[in-house]
C-alpha cells in the first residue's frame, strides 16, 4: 500500500495539495484544529493541533510525506512568532520520527534583495518582522535533521484564495462591476502565483528525493502589472474591466497609525512600491512543470469565485 500523505491546514494551499494528492488517488490524512477540509473518499480530516507533540505523532503514523500548510492566527510579526516556530519543530521531529520529509509553502518576504529579480539563489537573510520570522524559519529547516523543502510562491490567485491582493480584493468587485483599489502602483510589473501551481510543485517536490533539502519556486507566470491582472480577470469573466484605483503608501502608514492590521499591511508597501518580480525557470526545469497558462488560470479563477456567490 502506498504511504499516507499527511496535510497540514485547510487554508488555500493545504486545500489545494490535499485535493491534487486525493486526485491523484493518494490517501490524505488532513490535520486541522477544526476538521474542516474538502470532502473526498481518500482525505481522511482530523482534528489535531499540529503544535502539540502528543497529537501530533500518532496522526502521522504511516507518512512518507507531510506538507505543512498552516499559517499564523493572526497576520502579525508577534503572532507569526509566537506560533509558527513552535508549530514548524514539532512537525520536524515528528516526521523525522516517522523517517517522512516535510515539504512548506514559502513566501518572498525573506528575500533580500527584492529590488532585483529573485531566483532560487538570491539572499534570504531579511531582517525585522514578519520578513524576519520567515528568515528565521528556512533557517531552521535548514538546519534541521529532517530532510525538508520549502517551495517559494509570490502573491496567490486561484480556487480558495480569498484574503489575498488577487482575492477577495479584486475577482468579486470585477464581477460586480465596481471599481477596484490596489495597494501602490498599479502599473508596476509583480509576480502572482496560481495556488494550485504550488501545490502541483510541492506534490512533485515530496516524491523527488534529489531536490530535497533545498529552496525552489513554484512555476509562476511571467510578472505582470495590477492593470493588467485585472483586465485578464475581467476577461476572463466576460464583464468589463473596472476602474483600477490605488492606494497610495502614504494613506495606509497615516492610517497604521490607528490600526495594528493596517501598519501590519505597511511593511510589505516595498513589493507594490517598486518592482516585485521571481523567476522559476530554474526550478520548473528541476520539477519538470510548467505554470498553467495565465488565460486558463483566470478562467479557473472566476468561476470558483461565482460559485461561492
Amino acid at each position: 500500500m502506498s504511504a499516507i500523505k499527511v496535510v497540514t491546514g485547510a487554508g488555500p494551499v493545504g486545500w489545494n495539495v490535499a485535493t491534487a494528492l486525493a486526485g491523484a488517488g493518494r490517501q490524505v490524512r488532513l490535520l486541522t484544529r477544526s476538521g474542516s477540509g474538502p470532502e473526498h473518499p481518500l482525505i481522511d480530516r482530523r482534528r489535531v493541533d499540529v503544535s502539540d507533540p502528543a497529537q501530533l505523532m500518532p496522526a502521522i503514523e504511516g507518512a512518507d510525506a507531510v506538507f505543512h500548510c498552516i499559517h499564523g492566527s493572526r497576520y502579525g510579526a508577534e503572532t507569526w512568532l509566537r506560533e509558527l516556530p513552535r508549530a514548524e519543530q514539532a512537525v520536524l521531529a515528528a516526521a523525522g520520527g516517522h523517517g517522512a520529509v516535510v515539504v512548506f509553502p514559502e513566501s518572498l518576504y525573506a528575500y533580500s534583495t527584492a529590488e532585483n529579480t529573485m531566483t532560487e539563489d538570491s539572499p534570504r537573510a531579511a531582517a525585522g518582522g514578519k520578513r524576519g520570522v520567515r528568515t528565521q524559519l528556512l533557517a531552521a529547516r535548514e538546519a534541521s535533521a529532517t530532510p525538508t523543502v520549502s517551495v517559494v510562491a509570490s502573491d496567490f490567485f486561484g480556487p480558495q484564495v480569498r484574503n489575498a491582493h488577487a482575492g477577495e480584493r479584486m475577482v468579486p468587485r470585477i464581477l460586480a462591476g465596481k471599481a477596484v483599489s490596489v495597494v501602490g502602483n498599479a502599473g508596476l510589473p509583480h509576480s502572482f502565483t496560481y495556488v494550485p501551481d504550488l501545490a502541483a510543485a510541492m506534490v512533485r517536490a515530496a516524491a523527488s528525493p534529489s531536490l530535497w533539502n533545498s529552496v525552489l519556486h513554484a512555476p509562476t507566470n511571467p510578472a505582470m502589472t495590477q492593470q493588467v491582472m485585472v483586465e485578464v480577470l475581467a476577461r476572463a469573466a466576460g464583464v468589463a474591466v473596472p476602474p483600477v484605483r490605488t492606494i497610495p503608501g502614504w494613506l495606509l502608514r497615516a492610517a497604521g497609525v490607528f490600526s495594528k492590521d493596517t501598519r501590519e499591511l505597511t511593511e510589505t508597501l516595498y513589493q507594490f512600491q517598486s518592482p516585485f518580480v521571481m523567476d522559476s525557470s530554474s526550478s520548473e526545469e528541476a520539477l519538470g512543470l510548467r505554470p498553467t497558462p495565465l488565460e486558463i488560470a483566470a478562467k479557473e479563477t472566476v468561476e470558483w469565485w461565482r460559485r461561492q456567490a
